[in-house]
């Protein structure tokens, strides 16, 4: 669905149905409790709200996912941030001794912004997105999922949609949450190869022997790059971009490939930079692999590093609305993530419509089967879970279940080995 058929002008009209009908509260509460397994965990994380014209509410806390849902109907936030859990209430923090006030953990995050790969795509700039550029977010989701799973030993990763231009990362298990602002920082140098600001000409430099790390980033790199950077961004086509790829060889390499400049063929002129950068390999003292540092150079996941250091933090949660697109903040199904398409995840105007439509005759029947069993809470959920499967964020939410489900596992095997602990005394 296009997001024209989104008015920003209407979202204070459709915020309060969508935390009253369709937010998952039940799944969200479920997910920042951790299974309960450390006590007020829960009760001591920051909540902030982005009201409406701008208006910023920090340090919130909750006791209980029902405190939450009261809270949020009744402000109806534009924004949904979540920040540390605390050493205490941080809805209390003006009541605690000076200093006595601490960030204690946060999951591990990462947030990947389109508008840093302005100098790389022709395609779109700044907010703009398009199928072409997107790419570029399938690819850091590869690389960096492949890395913390693989060479840190990390299972429970959340991968999000911001809602507009980027994507979010939410590394969920105990061992990455209590990381060090030191550890964070570590970890996210390491993921990091991009180097230098805007005036940095070449921001990739590949040292031998290559590191692990970057020859498997570099295989995710080398699937995508003849459609994305030959075809879709078409890096040699352009006069401009030849010169920024001239600028980023060798002067002596830059000179041979100015005489093949005739070529016209994309796959062919790349097929040429790679032959001299083999040859320069087996002649050159120390390594050279210009053609790789390209490669990375355009394709290579942009991290916003100083959003993983800290433990204080603030990152945009799930399910958040985004105020200019309307899109919903969804979690993303990596098994289908060459099919995401950001252009199709629902806008908050398109779910609240389907809210409206009719119901199936049979969920009618259902629903007038069970009505007496029900108790009023029970009804009252239930009634929101029947809401929210009969719209278009019906599989987020059920991928949002099954990430769930899997760290439901870790929990019960933790409260276990906890219980086997008590009872030895």
């Amino acid at each position: 669905m296009p997001s024209s058929d989104y008015d920003p002008a209407c979202l204070p009209d459709l915020l309060p149905l969508y935390y009253r009908r369709l937010f998952p509260f039940a799944q969200y509460y479920r997910w920042l409790s951790y299974g309960g397994v450390q006590k007020n965990y829960f009760q001591n994380r920051e909540f902030s709200f982005t009201l409406k014209d701008d208006i910023y509410v920090r340090y919130q806390s909750f006791n209980s996912q029902n405190e939450l849902e009261k809270e949020m109907q009744k402000m109806n936030p534009y924004k949904i941030d979540i920040g540390a859990v605390y050493s205490h209430r941080p809805n209390q923090h003006n009541t605690v001794k000076s200093g006595s006030f601490q960030a204690l953990e946060k999951e591990l995050v990462f947030d990947i912004d389109m508008t840093d790969y302005d100098d790389v795509r022709s395609c779109c700039s700044a907010a703009d997105i398009c199928p072409k550029c997107w790419t570029l977010m399938t690819i850091a989701i590869r690389i960096l999922d492949r890395a913390l799973r693989q060479d840190f030993g990390f299972q429970h990763l959340l991968w999000v949609y911001s809602g507009r231009r980027g994507v979010h990362c939410w590394v969920c298990d105990e061992a990455a949450r209590k990381l060090s602002a030191a550890a964070r920082s570590a970890v996210a140098e390491y993921l990091s190869l991009i180097k230098g600001g805007e005036e940095t000409v070449k921001k990739v430099v590949l040292t031998d022997p290559i590191h692990p790390f970057i020859r498997e980033s570099l295989r995710v790199v080398e699937h995508y790059f003849p459609q994305y950077a030959l075809k879709d961004q078409d890096i040699l086509g352009r006069e401009e971009s030849v010169e920024k790829i001239l600028a980023l060889v060798p002067e002596d390499v830059r000179k041979e490939l100015q005489l093949f400049q005739n070529e016209r063929n994309p796959e062919k002129q790349w097929r040429h930079i790679k032959a001299l950068a083999e040859k320069k390999q087996t002649t050159a003292k120390k390594g050279q692999h210009f053609e790789k540092e390209i490669m990375l150079q355009y394709c290579y996941p942009r991290l916003d590093v100083n959003v993983s250091k800290g433990v204080n933090h603030l990152l945009k949660s799930p399910f958040s609305v985004h105020p200019k697109t309307g899109r919903i903040s969804v979690p993303m199904d990596l098994k289908d993530l060459d099919k995401f398409d950001p252009f199709a995840v629902p806008t908050i105007s398109l779910i609240c419509e389907e809210l409206d439509r009719p119901k199936a005759e049979e969920d009618e029947a259902k629903s007038e089967d069970t009505k007496g069993k029900e108790n009023e809470k029970d009804s009252a959920e239930k009634r929101k879970i029947r809401d929210y499967k009969r719209t278009s964020l019906a599989k987020y939410v059920r991928y949002f279940d099954q990430f769930l489900d899997g760290m439901a596992r870790s929990w019960k095997g933790e409260l276990l080995r906890k219980s086997d602990l008590q009872k030895e005394f």
